[in-house]
């Protein structure tokens, strides 16, 4: 039990990836009486995370995890001996969506977390927390429980859920100052004081009233519906968008205006290329299938619409760019302004980038792809089309020469250009498609641009 003595608690992350790295560096730099342990089976990651260059790209992180790295935070790939020394195990492993068999592309594939499970049974001998931090499906927490407590050695595990609500760019001003922490568990007496231990955790930090404590099923759904309504408000707004440029209405005035209601509020109301990242697509989709296997059609219905109205809204980007250049774009040099899914990441998961460059690829364009932080990212993404793709970390050089400019994620930098040179060394007619809607598109249309905004007239010399 090394050096158990010095520390009050002994709490282990299974899994070192967006959620995990971050959540514990967080606990163990506002609670220096606990040794925290994040261990993964990748060596490589763990290296990483105990380099100065971390496997993951988050403002602020790098401070956090330094502060308490090597005092009471550790990153190991021994899994086996973290699990025997702890007494509360977070469990953050990835639950990809199926891609085969029943569910197939809707339900989440468990067999890693079922393997983890066995793995803490294997390693065990002295009952523990299991606390869920990965994005699962309602009721996972029981057949978790029903597998841990199966064990033969006499030991209990309390299953308790804990989902993140993390939004990446900003995870760690979220895990600092969350808006609340949700904690989910059995309504036993055992399952109370499970609950308990874990509230005393983020207690070290958060304020009393922003801990909610629920039973087990209402906080694995809650995490489901967090970000399907969240995907919901991002799909209303570019389902509007589409309207507006037909009607000649402006989707940013429209979007102000309805912000100003107390009961809408001005988030999520930016009209784009469409949402990204690994838990939006991935958990309405997830909610669907939960919504279908009770035989509520209707309500499954509803929540697909969010998601096919976001792969509606990057065809028609494309559709667009097509239409605009004389109706084709073969052999045309298009410069993609960022890969990320949203601007401060290097995460490319499920970013519209990816559709983008497919459909331009499908067309023989020449596809230039420049990012700050996402295009090792990139590279992989795009194995399936790299003959029609290049990479340049210059956004200026990745503009020279090209037909076009499509910026896909909101890099503050990338206001910052000077478009008076870009447009110098590109092709006339020269086209900007502006998929976030942040760039100066009267600047840009004096310059000399064909300016194409979403959800807004175009500003065209054609």
């Amino acid at each position: 039990m090394g050096g158990q003595s010095r520390f009050s608690k002994n709490i282990i992350c299974i899994g070192a990836g967006y959620v995990g790295g971050p959540t514990m560096a967080m606990i163990a730099a506002k609670c220096p009486q606990y040794k925290v342990t994040v261990v993964d089976i990748n060596a490589e990651r763990i290296d990483a995370w105990n380099s100065e260059n971390l496997p993951i790209f988050e403002p602020g992180l790098y401070e956090v995890v330094k502060q308490a790295r090597g005092r009471n935070l550790f990153f190991s790939t021994e899994i086996e001996k973290a699990i025997k020394e702890a007494q509360i195990v977070f469990v953050s492993v990835n639950t990809p969506t199926k891609t085969f068999g029943e569910g197939a592309g809707k339900a989440a594939d468990l067999q890693y977390w079922e393997k983890t499970a066995r793995d803490i049974i294997r390693a065990s001998d002295t009952d523990k927390i299991i606390v869920e931090k990965s994005t699962l499906p309602v009721r996972t927490a029981s057949a978790m429980e029903r597998i841990l407590n199966a064990n033969d050695k006499g030991i209990h595990f309390e299953v308790v859920s804990n989902p993140e609500f993390l939004a990446e760019g900003t995870a760690v001003a979220d895990l600092e100052n969350p808006d609340r922490v949700l904690i989910g568990s059995q309504m036993t007496e055992t399952g109370l004081k499970a609950c308990k231990e874990i509230v005393e955790i983020y207690a070290n930090w958060v304020p009393a009233q922003k801990i909610l404590t629920s039973n087990v099923w209402s906080s694995e759904l809650s995490k489901l519906v967090a970000n399907a309504f969240l995907a919901q408000r991002i799909s209303s707004i570019n389902s509007i968008s589409a309207l507006c440029e037909y009607t000649e209405a402006n989707v940013s005035e429209v979007a102000g205006a309805i912000a100003m209601d107390s009961r809408i509020g001005p988030k999520f109301l930016n009209a784009s290329i469409g949402f990204g990242g690994s838990c939006f697509k991935k958990d309405i989709l997830n909610l669907v299938y939960i919504c279908e296997s009770y035989g509520l059609h209707e309500v499954a219905r509803y929540w697909e619409n969010v998601v096919l109205m976001n792969d509606y809204q990057k065809r028609r980007f494309v559709k667009t760019m097509i239409r605009t250049m004389f109706n084709t774009v073969a052999g045309k040099r298009i410069a993609l302004f960022g890969f990320a899914f949203k601007a401060n990441t290097g995460d490319t998961r499920e970013s519209p980038a990816i559709d983008v460059t497919r459909q331009l690829a499908e067309e023989r364009a020449k596809v230039v792809i420049t990012d700050p932080k996402a295009l090792d990212n990139a590279k992989m993404d795009l194995q399936s089309c790299l003959e029609f793709v290049e990479f340049c970390e210059d956004p200026y050089e990745a503009a020279k020469g090209a037909h076009a400019i499509a910026l896909m994620t909101e890099w503050n930098e990338y206001k910052k250009l000077d478009y008076q040179k870009i447009y110098s060394q590109m092709e006339k007619p020269a086209f900007v498609f502006d998929g976030r809607n942040i760039l100066d598109h009267k600047l840009l249309f004096e310059i000399g641009f064909n300016v194409f905004p979403l959800g807004r007239v175009p500003l065209t010399h054609l």
